[in-house]
């Protein structure tokens, strides 16, 4: 099998580009960064610049499954002109990659698309399966919205859809775990708000598995990417004091000065999703890490 894969060379890609080839299967790679191109019988890279539309349509052959994982990070100080570009940057990449295939023979049968927990409403109290229909109505639920709308034209062209609502993913090579570990290391740590606020979270090896179980599997639809068990903010921070062997000594971050220094992407660190993983499981997908504490472990000794 041969897959196309998008943000091959960022913090997920990286992970399922390791299983693809442990798995045998091919992989292509779009890069708007020529220095990345590879050329390598089972790792290919191929040029695209979506801002000028331009996409080099080589990178299909042979392909029967996309992986999308485009999209500008959404931790970055959310200006105008930046929502503007991380929505664009999702919808306008999926927008290309259609737009080329509409123009060509190919064999590409299945997308398999990340997405985010950002689309269900803040909440303390609900456990979000991937069926709730209510949105959450801030800039995240939007754009989500967007994204995932985007992705669900492939249907357009007969090619079967997979959505992945991905949670917090924690890896000791980026993302968030350093940036929460790092601060308790220098004794500086601190919970966010009330620390209540629920954290649906996995880990990339895992994130990376379902991925490419959703592949070989032939599944589709919508799933939530979150391992089965989601911690409170307090509570991961807790655990990886522990394990750090450090103290929570500074008391909790009030909201009001998060905004002060982060403007309106601060609703990140604050907002509470509760999401369900049963439906993977249901499908005979096994969690390597399904608890928070062996997951921890296993990052400190990486990190």
């Amino acid at each position: 099998m041969k897959v196309l894969i998008t943000g091959a060379t960022g913090l997920i890609g990286q992970e399922i580009v390791k299983l693809c080839h442990q798995s045998t299967i091919d992989v292509n790679y779009l890069t708007t960064n020529t220095s990345k191109i590879n050329s390598q019988p089972n790792y290919r890279g191929y040029f695209w610049d979506p801002k000028k539309r331009e996409l080099d349509t080589e990178c299909f052959d042979g392909v029967e499954v996309i992986i999308n994982l485009a999209g500008a990070t959404v931790a970055k100080r959310w200006t105008s002109s930046y929502k503007k570009e991380i929505i664009e940057s999702r919808t306008e990449t999926v927008s290309l990659i259609l737009g080329s295939l509409k123009k060509i023979k190919h064999s590409v049968r299945h997308i398999v698309s990340a997405s985010a927990v950002g689309v269900y409403r803040d909440s303390f109290q609900n456990y979000y399966t991937e069926d709730v229909s209510e949105r959450d109505p801030g800039f995240l639920g939007e754009v989500v919205t967007q994204w995932e709308n985007a992705v669900l034209q492939f249907k357009t062209l007969g090619i079967d859809v997979s959505l992945l609502r991905i949670g917090l993913v924690l890896s000791a090579n980026g993302g968030a775990f350093p940036k929460i570990a790092k601060p308790i290391q220098m004794k500086l740590g601190a919970c966010f708000g009330s620390g209540k606020q629920w954290q649906s979270w996995i880990h990339v090896h895992d994130l990376a598995r379902m991925f490419l179980f959703i592949v070989e599997e032939r599944q589709t639809g919508v799933f939530n990417a979150v391992a089965p068990n989601p911690v409170s903010n307090e509570k991961l921070t807790y655990i990886i004091a522990e394990k750090l062997n450090k103290k929570i000594i500074l008391p909790n971050v009030p909201k009001f000065i998060m905004k002060l220094v982060l403007g309106e992407m601060h609703s990140i660190l604050f907002s509470s999703q509760r999401v369900c993983s049963d439906k993977i499981s249901a499908l005979g997908f096994v969690f390597d890490y399904d608890n928070i504490r062996p997951a921890v472990d296993v990052l400190i000794e990486e990190f």
